[in-house]
């Protein structure tokens, strides 16, 4: 399948969704919110954010809005073949605000959709979507760390998560723990782990709310509350699609485990 480049004002009701292509959401106008499974930020003219595929994101506009918006399948030519690494863009949802260079491309690729009554062909929207992507990938892709370099304290980092599981968190904020800079952060952090910032505190969410569903009787709505999802539903797609099973599952095999306890306890004090 093909990119496709289309632009849209944004619902100033709020509203939620997941699909199974990737997108980038650019500000042209205005402003909007996002919350990507857990994720918040804002976009205005010239920034923008990244949503992995099959990912639960909320979001609003604000007033008079216009985005630019960039649905990437996986199999399209500007994330295969030779370009097949432009897909790591797409490894975790984040923020981003273009640069200069990236700001004359966007007004180049915004004259380019209005040229024409035609409107451009498929294999133009995957031209300049992998340009794009390839200038994106470059500026956010991260510097690999020296050798014998200070390794992160993962203990201190995984105390300031749990303090702040119910707000979210954004890579600035674990980075200013390391006292590193964003983008040298991203990079210590994945080499050290294996995952990016976003895939750990996602994990680190959802371990909490297995274990608030097996120590506790708390509602699944204030469950995902408390560990940093916007609605019950958000919480559900991703406990689902990292166990395998939704929340209420799992929280009626505790039940059934311990209601034969519970007899038995009854049964020795009597």
């Amino acid at each position: 399948m093909s990119s496709v480049i289309r632009q849209i004002p944004l619902d100033t009701a709020t509203q939620h969704h997941a699909h199974d292509f990737h997108q980038i959401v650019i500000g042209l106008q205005g402003r909007a919110e996002f919350e990507i499974e857990g994720l918040g930020g804002a976009i205005s003219a010239f920034s923008g954010c990244i949503v992995p595929a099959n990912h639960v994101h909320y979001y609003v506009g604000q007033g008079e809005n216009r985005q630019l918006i960039l649905d990437l399948p996986a199999d399209a030519p500007s994330l295969t073949g030779y370009h097949h690494e432009l897909s790591r863009l797409f490894d975790a949802p984040r923020f981003f605000a273009l640069d200069t260079p990236l700001k004359h491309y966007l007004e180049f690729l915004l004259l380019e959709q209005n040229n024409g009554e035609q409107g451009l062909s498929a294999a133009q929207n995957d031209r300049l979507a992998a340009t794009f992507l390839g200038c994106l990938h470059a500026r956010l892709g991260g510097t690999a760390s020296p050798p014998g370099v200070r390794r992160l304290d993962l203990a201190k980092l995984d105390r300031y998560i749990d303090r702040h599981l119910a707000c979210p968190i954004a890579v600035a904020d674990l980075a200013a723990q390391a006292c590193l800079s964003e983008a040298h952060f991203r990079s210590r952090f994945r080499e050290q782990t294996g995952l990016s910032p976003w895939q750990y505190v996602r994990r680190r969410r959802l371990e909490a709310a297995r274990r608030l569903l097996e120590e506790s009787r708390m509602p699944l709505s204030q469950i995902a509350v408390n560990t940093g999802f916007a609605h019950q539903s958000a919480l559900t797609h991703a406990f689902r699609s990292t166990f395998g099973c939704p929340p209420s599952q799992l929280r009626r095999a505790v039940l059934e485990r311990s209601a034969p306890e519970a007899t038995n306890r009854l049964r020795h004090t009597t």
